[in-house]
């Protein structure tokens, strides 16, 4: 389909250190206080930190960056979900305007948010140019009846994502927060987690960030069943998988989570979104989802079976569906927490 060689993740991308892990297990062990087992799952994520930084003690989580991928959805014209249609540039200005819930969160956080409008459906000029520079197109089509992207649409939205996680990287992000903003792609994500699932639509098909009413969800039903006829075809080429049902925020977003392994940058996930893109980056590169961590488990049927087929559980149980990175945000102080414990608790003499 592309010049663009997906295998290569595969090799590229390796777990973290699991000899840092041993020690800092053994480091754990060492401790006077707490008893081991005391901190629960806190103990887990240090040693998890500590295997992504490749460093024992655990350096503390000082430059997390929330990164939210924009884009709004042609299906969104069927009445899927409870947001008008093209109106994810809404859910853009709010939280550059720091109205939104995640905007909230990150000031009280002290985390810096980025917004990459990848399809959004304006005119670029009511955007800040550094919103709009990565966009690949106006929408993306209607999945239930036409392709999302085209190839080469696909192909550039990949490598853009690529090239945000090259630049986090290089800027010293030690950490990411990953979310979207968009209308429709709760149903993009149904599709293509029942896809790669091998389930029927009403297996994946929940109620979106705002809840909808049951005759919204037959609609959105009856649209994940006819992508999932035309992604089943293509499931071997993950691509063009993505261009079929997927949309440009969907394409850099797993651009973003793969190239984010490579570079050893680890990841929390937001919702099902999220979760949807982690589910076709596990299938280019099995070993990808040791970098990721699950924020929390929003309640969407779709994100419960992706997750399971990573192993991925999650930090929180919040049920938080409106997306955005909210839920990923709530998560951070845990993963915080985590290592200024395994970092600062002293030893025993």
């Amino acid at each position: 389909m592309s010049g663009l060689n997906l295998d290569d993740f595969a090799t590229l991308i390796e777990r973290p250190d699991s000899g840092v892990r041993r020690d800092a297990e053994e480091r754990r062990a060492r401790l006077g206080r707490p008893k081991p087992g005391a901190l629960g799952r806190l103990d887990e994520l240090g040693e998890w930190l500590a295997a992504a930084q490749g460093a024992v003690p655990v350096r503390p989580v000082e430059r997390p960056r929330a990164l939210l991928f924009a884009g709004d959805h042609g299906v969104a014209s069927l009445g899927v979900s409870a947001g008008p249609k093209d109106g994810a540039v809404d859910l853009v200005r709010a939280v550059l305007d720091g109205g939104s819930g995640a905007a909230i969160l990150a000031r009280r956080l002290g985390v810096e948010v980025r917004v990459v409008d990848m399809a959004l459906d304006c005119d670029p000029a009511e955007l800040p140019a550094e919103v709009t520079r990565h966009r690949v197109r106006r929408g993306s089509g209607r999945i239930d009846i036409e392709n999302a992207l085209t190839a080469e649409e696909a192909e550039a939205a990949f490598r853009a994502g690529m090239a945000i996680a090259d630049e986090e990287a290089d800027s010293g992000t030690d950490l990411v927060v990953l979310g979207d903003l968009s209308v429709g792609g709760t149903t993009a994500a149904g599709a293509l987690i029942g896809a790669l699932c091998g389930t029927d639509a009403s297996v994946v098909t929940g109620r979106g960030g705002f809840g909808i009413d049951d005759l919204a969800w037959m609609r959105k039903c009856a649209a994940i069943r006819d992508a999932l006829r035309r992604a089943r075809p293509v499931l071997g080429d993950q691509l063009e998988l993505l261009a079929a049902t997927g949309g440009a925020d969907f394409a850099a977003m797993t651009g973003f989570l793969l190239q984010s392994a490579v570079r050893r940058t680890p990841v929390i996930l937001d919702g099902v979104v999220s979760a949807a893109c982690a589910l076709v980056g596990q299938r280019v590169a099995f070993r990808a989802p040791d970098w990721w961590l699950a924020g929390q488990r929003s309640g969407d049927p779709a994100q419960s079976k992706a997750l399971e087929r990573m192993a991925l559980n999650p930090l929180l149980d919040q049920g938080v569906t409106v997306g955005e990175g909210t839920g990923a945000l709530l998560a951070l102080p845990l993963v915080q927490a985590a290592a200024a414990l395994a970092a600062e608790l002293p030893e025993r003499s």
